[in-house]
This record gives C-alpha cells, structure tokens and sequence, in this order.
C-alpha cells in the first residue's frame, strides 16, 4: 500500500482538464430562461423519458452530464423520470435497432399528450454510424416525427440543454 501512495505521490495529479464550457454565467443565464419557460407551462415542472434506441452509449454518458454538479439541470425545472406516464417529452438517443422499434411506439403511446419527440445525436437523427442495415431501422424519423433534433456525436449538455430551451419556445 505504501509503494502505491508513493506512486501517486510522486506522479501527482493526471486528469483531463475541464471542456472548455460556456461560462457559469452564460449557463445559469441560459438555464434560468428554460426555468421560465418551464414555469409558464408546466407549473415548474418538465420531465424527460429518456430511450436507448440502440445507441453506443455516448450520448447517454451527456444526459447523465446534464445531472451532475456542473450542470445540475435538475435546478432549472427539467428532470428524467422512469416512466413514459409521467413524461412531458421523450429522448430517443441511437438509431431505432428493429428490435427496438416496438418498444419505442409503445413508449411513445404511453406518454399523455401533450408530448414532445426529442431525437438527441446523429444516430438517432440519421442512423449516424449504423445507417440502415438488416438489423437497424436507422433514425427515429422512420417511426416516429421528432419535434426537435440535435446534432452531434454526442451533443454536448449545452447544446442539449439550448435544443430543450427552443422546444418550450415553440410551444408559445
């Protein structure tokens, strides 16, 4: 145990530096435009489902971002939930793999209207790396018509967090 505290010692501290963000005032100034938002419509609540269509997992790794302390999007009003019954909107990430398509419509059916399709990365837009093939569907927009799509392998939680923002614009 001591070789390894020596190690570490010796070695110091190797991590990434933080992305290169917008600043914590452009983020909260952003955030607290969606918390408007949100407070016109939804009483200050607005819940996302999110769906793995058949993803790489990448833009997954970004929704769970969207939680953390940097971001902490849940003081803003917006929070995922596990069940599509309670969903304002669902987050569909990867491309519709065939064996998921049937899921993804009953997912769809069960969130009460009214109700949003966010399409979060390429794949989930386009196919992305998959495309089209005996086993995926390629986009969402095969099945289902997304209200809003955000580009990007993955997006960033900002870019998620400002596509979450013109979404609830929209609905002015």
């Amino acid at each position: 145990m001591l070789k390894i505290l020596n190690k570490i010692r010796k070695i110091g501290v190797i991590t990434e530096p933080t992305p290169s963000l917008a600043t914590d005032h452009e983020l909260d100034e952003l955030g607290f435009k969606v918390k408007k938002q949100i407070d016109r419509h939804f009483a200050g609540s607005f819940a996302i489902r999110a769906v793995d269509s058949g993803s790489c997992n990448a833009c997954e790794l970004e929704i769970h971002a969207l939680n953390n302390p940097l971001y902490d999007i849940e003081r803003f009003g917006v929070h995922f939930v596990a069940s599509p019954r309670h969903a304002d909107a669902l987050l569909v990430t990867g491309g519709v793999s065939k064996h998921m398509a049937t899921a993804l419509m009953r997912t769809w059916e069960a969130t009460p209207a009214p109700k949003w399709l966010i399409a979060m990365g390429d794949c989930a837009i386009d196919g992305g790396e998959f495309g089209s093939s005996y086993a995926n569907m390629g986009g969402v927009s095969k099945i289902l018509q997304p209200d809003i799509s955000i580009s990007g392998c993955p997006p960033t939680p900002e870019l998620v967090l400002k596509a979450i923002y013109q979404l609830l614009q929209s609905s002015n």
